[in-house]
């Protein structure tokens, strides 16, 4: 009888440990979102696809750009609104299509990575092809991506095309989901080592424990997902294009 009531007791006391593990959980990051105002908006306008004005050409671009490991603010948003300003507001491009046939060394004086622009082009390439609205294309694409089969995906497929574009690009085509890049890794880790929750680093895990994190806590994966970028830089999210 004696053992029994142990066995429950620590059953009991392991249900509790578990039970604050997840409160403090939620109230880590509570307490970071609750510093980011815009937040929701930004992860709205992201899902609708209006990041970039509803501009897919520059979502591409900012996609491509990001991969390459660079400041978000200080290099990739700055170069897409270069870009924004002298081929796009000129009406140079003005469709996926104009994109797709690009000749990327007229602006190479803007970004000089051809890795990048070649999986623009390949990118607006796909997308043009599926239907002449530019934002329909990218919003079917999404709906009909698949993270567990991404690798056999025609965007995946393309060369120079990683997991974090491809899901940067889904988020943007309004799918509901996290990138696993380096910034929003660390945020995530950190939070799950001080509520005692073992690390993740693999992509597709790391992925899954997010999602999963954001059904328990209440938030959308993309509001962790974003909430990570913003964690160092909060006077920054209202410069989110």
């Amino acid at each position: 009888m004696l053992r029994i009531e142990s066995i429950a007791f620590i059953c009991r006391e392991i249900e509790e440990t578990a039970r604050k593990s997840e409160m403090y959980l939620q109230n880590l990051i509570s307490s970071r979102i609750k510093d980011l105002q815009e937040l929701k908006t930004v992860c709205d306008r992201c899902l609708n696809s209006q990041r970039w004005s509803g501009n897919v050409s520059l979502m591409i671009l900012d996609a491509a750009f990001t991969s390459v490991g660079v400041n978000y603010f200080q290099v990739v948003v700055a170069k897409v609104k270069a870009f924004e300003a002298e081929f796009v507001k000129t009406g140079r491009i003005s469709s996926l299509s104009c994109l797709a046939h690009f000749d990327y060394k007229e602006a190479f004086h803007i970004w000089k990575n051809s890795r990048s622009w070649n999986v623009v082009k390949e990118i607006a390439k796909y997308f043009s092809e599926l239907s002449n609205n530019d934002k329909e294309s990218l919003r079917t694409w999404a709906k009909n991506s698949s993270l567990a089969d991404w690798k056999n995906d025609p965007i995946g497929k393309i060369k120079g095309v990683g997991l974090v574009t491809y899901q940067y690009l889904r988020m943007m085509g309004g799918i509901d989901t996290v990138m696993p890049d380096k910034v929003v890794k660390k945020v995530i880790n950190e939070i799950l080592t001080k509520a005692g929750k073992m690390t993740v680093y693999d992509d597709m895990e790391f992925i899954r424990e997010v999602e999963t994190l954001a059904n328990k806590t209440g938030y959308r994966p993309i509001e962790l997902c974003f909430m990570a970028w913003f964690t160092e830089n909060s006077e920054k999210i209202e410069q989110m294009p």
